[in-house]
């Protein structure tokens, strides 16, 4: 697996195949949007097929704080490891910071206590009818 933060050569076509479970599945076009408009991404790169095989996000301010809200590894990836060291570079990319946060779901807890995260409580809003981005 090659680790990278650059999308230089990455392509909708690398994409395909994320967000297994999504009501309204964000196109990979959208997808790689996404990518692009993320102020952190790593991404996990399958080197026989070249394909995306796991990515990470981060929005941060640089000062104080980043919101992780992704983390996505396809399905034949699973179980591998990839998205544990998503995460392990993530957070090092991020460990100057006084918070990282992120939302997930309660069976998705213990993946993320094992990395160093704490849980807590939080608030949010979602708009399923608008999950699949601006398309």
């Amino acid at each position: 697996m090659i680790y990278t933060s650059s999308i230089e050569s990455v392509t909708a076509e690398n994409l395909d195949g994320f967000f297994v479970g999504w009501l309204n599945r964000p196109s990979p076009q959208t997808h790689l949007e996404l990518l692009k408009n993320s102020d952190e991404i790593i991404l996990a790169i399958d080197e026989h097929s070249g394909k995306v095989a796991g990515f990470i996000t981060a929005l941060t301010d640089r000062t104080l704080s980043a919101y992780i809200p992704f983390l996505e590894v396809l399905p034949a990836f699973q179980g591998q490891g990839v998205g544990k060291e998503l995460v392990r570079r993530m957070l090092e990319r991020l460990s100057d910071l006084y918070a990282v946060d992120l939302l997930c779901d309660p069976e998705l807890q213990p993946f993320y206590t094992g990395l160093g995260m704490r849980q807590a409580h939080g608030m949010m809003i979602r708009k399923y009818e608008r999950q699949a981005g601006n398309e």
